[in-house]
């Protein structure tokens, strides 16, 4: 038997943890992954014997990513993710978020990712081993958060409360979590593994195509269990990850015993360490096919291995019943009076009705995907007063409240509009996704938090009605590597650069045509043009008018776009894409948005391929 890497208990009660390990964990919401106090310890330990100079670098780094501690651009601090299986999150923990983040987090914001974490940025190492202590004691991890690990497992934050699902997945995901949290086969993987779970094969909400590996709900004669996909992913070379088996069967684990074959084929290529910025699944299986990776899998399963593992989920099982504290019916409730317009756009947009009757969920449009501690707290106590505590956020970098009671649907709104949360409109044209970008990544060329704001602010002032319209989605990325997941959006950007003599202008790269939505991932076709990002919000506008122009009846963006093809797209910008001189009047074109100096590509080696 392998051993194992975790040897003493966790302080907290509560049921089995991880593989051969004898932690043990709760089933609370957010108390997923099991909490190890010696880890804090020796997190105290190393850090300080790096800052003494007594630990090389190369080996800190690994140590520091497994605990979930991330270095930036800027010298001498680090970003902390913080990792929220399927996105679940209590009052307790937002609370906590807004305590370390006055104690510790120099910009006083956390960040809501694209992978359902929380992210809190330019924290000096010695306050970042303070802050995974400090949040421990509500059962925040960020254990395995970085590194080449299975990073957060991501899931439809609507799953258990949706009436389109197979059945609700958080369980089986629970297990997964804690059957590979700590797993001696995925602490140093060739790279990091992303994982969805998805109940809603027809919408696929966790978007499972982009995924290493994904689960989907399937039901074989009153069998519960999934199809298994492996494979998918975006950055420099976009795939949809192929089905490696129809139907993996759930209560016997044996979906657990698929995925452990799979990583431990995968981290036997050494091949893929030679050059880790290329070193994920998706590569094995181009190169390979997908029929190789099953081949080898199934042999992979005759293995002695299988027999020294305790494959059984029913132990690791995430299993609460969040109906059972629902809020109660209140004496009174507010009632919009001279809102009332703005108040039922806000939950045509926002509101979607649980399959529970009388229940609602809300969804609050984070811009950028920041908050500040006074939202935190304010959340937290929007989530004990409205929704029973149940809160998840969202791969749209958005928070979903969970039960809320149809009548106290304005008495939530008028409470978030408190908070400067109350917009409406997620999902729609002006929820714009997008990554740190140069506020803190080391691969980021350009500023994709700038240009989010500065798209964004253009929309609004183009007071766009029109239904179609509003339904195209916006993603912008620092760098190719697509945390945004701007591949899949249907107008993406990432950064780039112009070269112009001796100056550099900042420029994005546009994609048009991707999608995501109804069970269907499709990457966007990437334009010929290269972009100086101050005429990005422009070319947008065009984009969006040439559309309302010019598309047939009842025609979608990306119906319209395959039909005009990209050459029309490209024509329509090519004057904004014209190189500038650099002189007085283009220099605002030498700056990137929210900066105040001249452009320059500064990119250092990202930790994720360490």
């Amino acid at each position: 038997m392998e051993p194992s890497s975790v040897s003493e208990k966790s302080t907290r009660p509560g049921k089995l943890g991880s593989i051969d390990n004898p932690e043990v964990v709760q089933d609370v919401p957010g108390h997923v992954i099991p909490i190890l106090e010696r880890e804090f310890d020796d997190f105290d330990t190393e850090s300080q014997r790096f800052l003494r100079g007594a630990y090389p670098e190369d080996q800190f780094i690994g140590f520091r990513l497994r605990q979930g501690v991330y270095g930036q651009r800027q010298p001498n601090v680090q970003m902390i993710r913080v990792k929220l299986p399927w996105g679940g999150v209590t009052p307790e923990q937002m609370e906590m978020f807004a305590d370390v983040i006055e104690r510790y987090v120099p910009l006083r914001k956390g960040h809501v990712t694209t992978r359902q974490n929380i992210q809190m940025h330019h924290v000096p190492l010695d306050d970042a081993a303070k802050l995974i202590r400090d949040i421990s004691a509500v059962g925040l991890s960020s254990r395995e958060g970085c590194g080449n690990t299975i990073r957060n497992v991501t899931g439809d934050p609507w799953a258990g409360v949706c009436a389109d699902e197979l059945f609700d997945t958080t369980p089986w995901a629970g297990a997964y979590v804690r059957y590979f949290v700590r797993h001696p086969t995925t602490q140093l993987m060739p790279r990091k593994v992303k994982t969805a779970f998805e109940g809603s094969p027809t919408a696929d909400r966790s978007i499972t195509g982009i995924h290493d590996i994904a689960f989907i709900a399937r039901i074989e004669d009153g069998v519960k269990g999934f199809e298994v996909r492996v494979g998918g992913g975006t950055s420099i070379m976009p795939r949809v990850a192929p089905t490696l088996f129809e139907f993996v069967r759930a209560e016997d684990g044996e979906y657990l015993k698929v995925a452990e074959a799979v990583f431990r084929i995968f981290d036997r290529q050494e091949w893929l360490r030679k050059n880790r910025a290329r070193a994920r699944l998706k590569v094995f299986v181009d190169k390979f096919g997908i029929d190789e990776l099953r081949s080898q899998v199934e042999e992979e399963l005759k293995g002695d291995w299988v027999h020294e593992r305790d494959f059984d989920p029913m132990q690791r099982l995430f299993v609460h019943d969040e109906e059972a504290n629902a809020p109660a019916l209140q004496p009174a409730y507010g009632t919009p009076n001279g809102d009332l317009s703005e108040f039922e756009h806000y939950v045509s947009t926002n509101v979607r009705a649980q399959r529970q009757a009388g229940f609602s969920t809300v969804e609050i449009k984070i811009e950028r995907g920041d908050l500040t501690p006074e939202q935190f707290r304010g959340l937290a106590a929007i989530m004990r007063d409205f929704s029973g505590g149940y809160a998840r956020t969202t791969v749209q970098q958005n928070i979903v409240l969970r039960w809320v009671r149809d009548e106290a649907l304005y008495d939530v709104w008028t409470r978030l509009k408190a908070l400067d949360l109350g917009e409406a409109g997620v999902d729609e044209i002006t929820d714009v996704v997008s990554c740190p970008g140069t506020d803190s990544c080391k691969l980021g060329i350009t500023s994709s938090m700038g240009l989010n704001e500065a798209v964004k602010d253009r929309l609004v002032a183009m007071r766009i009605d029109d239904p179609l319209t509003r339904r195209i989605h916006i993603k912008m990325s620092g760098c190719p590597n697509g945390c945004s997941q701007h591949h899949i959006a249907n107008i993406g950007f990432y950064g780039a650069s112009i070269k112009v003599g001796d100056k550099t202008i900042p420029a994005s790269i546009p994609h048009i045509g991707g999608t995501y939505e109804g069970g269907e991932v499709g990457y966007g076709a990437r334009l010929k043009v290269r972009l100086p990002s101050k005429r990005v919000p422009e070319a947008v506008e065009r984009w969006i008018r040439f559309y309302e122009s010019d598309r047939t009846d009842g025609e979608e963006f990306n119906a319209f776009a395959e039909r005009v093809g990209t050459r029309a797209f490209e024509e329509l910008v090519r004057d904004l894409a014209m190189p500038a001189e650099f002189n007085l009047e283009n220099m605002n074109l030498f700056i990137d948005w929210n900066k105040n100096i001249p452009f320059e590509v500064v990119r250092g080696e990202g930790e994720c391929a360490v």
